[in-house]
């Protein structure tokens, strides 16, 4: 039996990953419970987990919780007491799923403790790739993708030589923007940019979805956790979703990993891996499928995409500028206080400005993200 701890329970990935412990009650325990301020929802999910800590952020979400709550489960809250819970001695497996830059020191502290990873934050890889995987490799640790493109490339690299890999193919499924023009995309409001046509996502994930920035970190991720070449990641448009990402090899074939759009397959795999068990997930029915379609991106329309790739190929602390730029673009989109193009602005604007460390400290990497969520700031007091 493994004992994770779920770094985002309330969240989308946090709440489907307890789907599969619940489906599994022989393989998992949940040792760790660590969510930002949704005290009732993670209330709800202690009461039935009966995990040994739970965890909130938001130390006032924390105090409300340990007000009315008379169980077993230790209530802890703040920032310090989530990288406790992250090296939490009886846990062997971290779940990662809090969203954006917050998930980066939890992870480093789990890696530290020895724990195996199963990642859903890919900012992780996108801010520190090169500090967290060889953290890893330092201590003999494993990072599994939870994503379900990485888990793809995961899958389809297995039993292969990595020196014959020619190409790794992320899909996209376009968002729900597929096929406009930039001027059709000024007065998108935030019901249309979360009206995603395939997946069920958290807000911020569908937005990044929708600019194509989410596709943009995935391709620094792969960079990351398959020690590739940017000119050896290729983005393709797949807009049924079942296909969700491909590898290329040195001899023509490609191997396609396909399911059904449920992010509960890739996270049961990362948890279970090597081992395949039996799921109640939906299965894809080819007669009723009909046809594939594959596009090539719109990069000069969809710029996340291409500003990921320059700050990847840049390098150092441009990954974690980009990064952060874009959670604070995101969130000021989502708050009604900026437009959805003006995304690429702001973010374009702190990549301009940045100055470049290479070879970063975890430290400077923070110092880095700072920066660039001040600039763009700054520069949104201007609207």
């Amino acid at each position: 039996m493994k004992n994770l701890v779920v770094l985002g329970s309330t969240g989308s990935i946090g709440t489907q990953t307890l789907d599969v412990v619940r489906d599994n009650p022989e393989l998992f325990h949940v040792s760790v419970l660590v969510a930002n301020r949704s005290d009732e929802l993670l209330e709800k999910q202690i009461n039935e987990f009966q995990p040994e800590l739970a965890v909130l952020s938001d130390e006032d979400a924390a105090n409300r919780l340990k007000s009315r709550y008379s169980g077993k489960t230790k209530i802890m809250g703040g920032r310090e007491a989530v990288i406790e819970a992250a090296v939490f001695p009886e846990a062997d497996t971290v779940v990662t799923s809090l969203m954006g830059f917050a998930g980066l020191e939890p992870t480093m502290a789990a890696l530290e403790a020895r724990k195996n990873i199963a990642l859903a934050n890919k900012e992780t890889l996108v801010v520190a790739g090169e500090l967290v995987m060889a953290k890893a490799k330092e201590m003999g640790c494993t990072i599994l993708p939870v994503d379900s493109e990485h888990c793809a490339l995961f899958q389809c690299l297995q039993g292969q030589d990595r020196n014959a890999v020619e190409k790794l193919i992320l899909t996209a499924s376009g968002g729900p923007f597929r096929g406009k023009q930039a001027s059709e995309l000024t007065e998108v409001t935030k019901s249309d940019v979360l009206a995603h046509p395939t997946w069920n996502m958290g807000q911020k994930i569908t937005v990044d979805s929708a600019s194509l920035v989410n596709k943009g970190l995935e391709v620094i991720e792969a960079k990351w956790l398959y020690g590739v070449a940017y000119d050896q990641i290729q983005v393709v448009v797949h807009p049924q979703s079942i296909v969700h990402s491909m590898v290329q090899y040195r001899d023509g074939t490609v191997m396609a990993q396909l399911g059904c759009t449920d992010m509960r397959l890739p996270i049961q795999y990362a948890l279970t891996y090597p081992e395949r068990v039996e799921s109640r997930f939906p299965r894809v029915d080819f007669y009723e499928l009909g046809k594939l379609t594959f596009e090539k991106p719109d990069m000069d329309t969809f710029r996340g995409l291409k500003l990921a790739f320059e700050a990847g190929k840049t390098g150092g602390t441009m990954p974690c500028v980009m990064n952060a730029a874009n959670e604070v673009a995101v969130e000021a989109f989502l708050k009604g206080k900026s437009g959805f193009l003006k995304i690429y602005d702001l973010i374009e604007n702190a990549m301009n400005k940045a100055e470049v460390v290479y070879n970063p400290t975890l430290e400077q990497l923070l110092e880095a993200d700072k920066w660039a969520r001040e600039i763009t700031r700054q520069e949104l007091s201007k609207l």
